[in-house]
């Protein structure tokens, strides 16, 4: 309800095929994977819908990704409105095509890591999970969201959107920073983890 608020009233008019593709895009896959974890596995749901920070950075992280995303979607509904730059239709449906595939990788890796959770936290008896995507980064969870966010904005259609989004690469960063402080101190092995696999987000840069 509120995504629509911030896309089509900026946009002033419901017709607007690309809000509509990126509702569809998020919704859309975000019921079935609920549906499949309600079934399958509702304690990672449970800890997935928990929001609820503890970590004084993580907080200042989360308030300012809110900031950005609204400023986003907010820009792209008043790009829409008045046109300032149009895209063509084949580069929508192309960024639609990586945000699924960042999706796709997102779903995996709630399928490998059953402490996966929107807090930064060490549950009881977790342990430290390296192999699959977690064999490859860190943090595939935060690699997935960077395809996915970074092409929202591409998918309605606004380049004025997408500098703004590009904030989250940064805070991400810093969110992951302060993410590893916590789990190497409190998490049995992830020292260990950290010197096995090199690389935090992407594969041969960081």
């Amino acid at each position: 309800m509120l995504l629509g608020i911030l896309l089509f009233v900026p946009a002033g008019s419901l017709n607007w095929f690309e809000g509509w593709l990126l509702m569809a895009l998020l919704f859309v896959p975000m019921l079935v994977v609920g549906i499949v974890l309600v079934v399958k596995n509702p304690a990672l749901l449970a800890k997935r819908l928990n929001s609820r920070e503890s970590e004084p950075v993580q907080r200042k992280v989360i308030g300012l990704s809110a900031l950005m995303f609204v400023s986003a979607f907010v820009v792209a509904g008043l790009n829409r409105r008045f046109a300032w730059i149009v895209m063509p239709r084949w580069s929508v449906f192309f960024a639609a095509a990586l945000f699924m595939g960042g999706y796709a990788m997102y779903a995996e890796v709630l399928r490998e890591n059953e402490y996966l959770s929107r807090t930064v936290e060490v549950a009881e008896g977790q342990h430290v999970v390296d192999t699959g995507l977690y064999g490859v980064v860190r943090h595939p969870m935060y690699a997935a969201t960077l395809l996915m966010f970074l092409s929202m904005p591409l998918v309605l259609g606004s380049p004025i959107s997408l500098a703004i989004m590009l904030i989250y690469p940064a805070l991400i960063v810093r969110r992951i920073r302060n993410e590893e402080e916590v789990l190497a101190r409190d998490l049995p092995g992830y020292g260990k983890y950290m010197q096995k696999v090199k690389y935090r987000l992407i594969p041969g840069i960081w």
